[in-house]
């Protein structure tokens, strides 16, 4: 089986494609940059904002499944049009599609989100996802769309970095006491994505981890793991930062956790070692 992985080289593409290379399954990876670093990939440069280059090498390459990672935080073309392009794609070699989305289709709210509660976007990014996974539903309903929340990994990945570079007063800003997401660590997901792309479930399914917690007290466990004193760390609120973003965000991951074998840790599990 040939497997294609759309945004090969970030985060989470990495740990989904390593993944199915290990699995012994054929992989090719697309870059946009530079090639990650996993091993064992085929690695081609594409710009997905560029339908015509998207449909030759998903025509030219076949592959029974299309995980699609791509985007870039407030790039509508790339999150949006991009995702489009793939979803038509894939679909003209009738590949299986899993499609990455996020928790910021929401616009917040005290009681959790279910799978199929309707977006209410109030950023750029969000609105964009949205209006990825309405295309990605109608050009390919067959499709799976993965909303997940923060996605934890090492000390170089992008929520780690970004607690560790705040503790350390390495870059300005804060966390913010009235953000509230559940994050998940990047095994689970990538767990989660190749489960769902061997089975039949199609439309939105919430992958995220069970436990709620603020931007704060995900700062602190970061700080405990890696033996850091979070004292000063700098918190402040979205409203005092004029910044437009979704406050209390809840995903109820409860299907997902019925149908999955991969086990979705909450942050204190994750941390459980600090």
């Amino acid at each position: 089986m040939t497997v294609l992985v759309v945004g090969a080289s970030g985060h989470l593409g990495g740990e989904v494609s390593r993944r199915y290379v290990d699995a012994g399954e054929s992989v090719v990876g697309t870059y946009h940059r530079g090639p990650g670093v996993t091993d064992g990939i085929d690695w081609q440069p594409l710009d997905i904002r560029d339908s015509a280059a998207v449909a030759a090498l998903v025509g030219r390459v076949r592959p029974k499944v299309v995980i699609s990672t791509a985007y870039v935080f407030g790039d509508w073309w790339v999150s949006a049009d991009g995702a489009a392009a793939v979803a038509v794609a894939s679909a003209r070699v009738s590949a299986r599609l899993v499609h990455m989305s996020t928790d910021a289709v929401h616009g917040g709210r005290p009681e959790p989100y279910l799978d199929g509660d309707t977006p209410t976007p109030v950023g750029v990014y969000g609105a964009s996802k949205a209006a990825a996974e309405t295309a990605v539903k109608a050009i390919d309903p067959a499709a799976v769309l993965v909303r997940t929340s923060l996605i934890i990994g090492d000390a170089a990945s992008k929520q780690v970095k970004l607690c560790l570079d705040l503790i350390g007063r390495k870059v300005p800003g804060a966390l913010f006491s009235d953000e509230i997401r559940c994050p998940l660590a990047v095994e689970d997901l990538a767990g989660a994505v190749v489960e769902l792309a061997a089975s039949d479930v199609r439309g939105t399914i919430n992958v995220a981890g069970p436990e709620a917690v603020t931007r704060p007290e995900l700062g602190r466990l970061v700080a405990a793991h890696y033996g850091l004193d979070a004292t000063d760390m700098p918190v402040g609120t979205i409203a005092d930062s004029g910044l437009q973003r979704p406050a209390e965000v809840r995903l109820d991951s409860s299907r997902a956790e019925a149908l999955l074998t991969t086990h979705l840790r909450g942050v204190s599990e994750l941390f459980r070692k600090a």
